[in-house]
């Protein structure tokens, strides 16, 4: 099936910075661009981390409060050490968690939800930038046109597996939420169907109400091919 890569989904005129871009200018990178975080690159345009405006706002957030409204938040050594940095490469999140171009958006997404990232650089062979990917992309998918799905689903799901019984097998599609509706000659390949139209990008849920043929009956006797009963004449 033709699943999108990262590499068609990502963004790659990506804003970076570098290790020694001071506080400040992260800052106003951030603001003129209007993004939440920028990968931190090495002086190979390698991706070494990642700061956000959640490593900006430590260091805020350590600063005391003079108007004793709220708490001083309880901070872990290596927060406080990130909290106290001055230049991208001491305030980032690293290591970088990277992602390749080739990756389907299964595989981004799981890694994402994994590691609880917003957001993946996307590298070459090399590990060098090519670009970036974030939840928002990867949910580009699922703006695909209920005709594509649906043409997807019946070459490639239904047509490959009409000789192994889905053969009376048709698909609907509304709003990204498939209906499978027919027959099927073996009830086990139900749900290889429903795992496979699941699947595909920009599928939302998929229901079914397949029902298996009735089966053969193996003792049925065929009468006219070529067989011939014999008979004794009583002696």
């Amino acid at each position: 099936m033709e699943h999108r890569t990262i590499g068609e989904l990502m963004t790659r005129k990506v804003v970076s910075v570098g290790l020694e871009t001071p506080f400040k200018e992260i800052a106003q990178t951030l603001a003129d661009h209007a993004v939440s975080a920028v990968p931190v690159l090495d002086s190979l345009g390698r991706p070494a981390g990642v700061v956000s405006e959640a490593d900006l706002l430590r260091k805020a957030a350590d600063r005391s409060d003079l108007s004793g409204r709220t708490p001083l938040p309880h901070l872990e050594a290596w927060e406080k050490a990130r909290a106290e940095g001055r230049t991208a490469g001491e305030l980032m999140s690293a290591p970088a968690v990277c992602a390749h171009p080739d990756w389907t958006v299964v595989e981004a997404a799981r890694l994402m939800e994994v590691q609880h990232l917003k957001r993946l650089p996307v590298v070459d062979e090399a590990d060098v930038l090519l670009g970036i990917v974030s939840r928002s992309d990867l949910l580009r998918v699922f703006l695909r046109k209920d005709r594509a799905i649906r043409e997807e689903i019946t070459r490639e799901v239904l047509g490959r597996t009409a000789r192994l019984g889905a053969a009376g097998v048709t698909a609907e599609v509304d709003r990204g939420q498939v209906a499978l509706h027919g027959t099927v000659t073996d009830a086990l390949l139900i749900p290889v169907l429903v795992r496979m139209c699941a699947s595909v990008d920009g599928v939302v849920s998929v229901s079914q109400d397949l029902k298996p043929t009735p089966a053969a009956d193996d003792r049925t006797v065929r009468i006219g091919e070529g067989r011939t009963k014999e008979s004794r004449t009583p002696s």
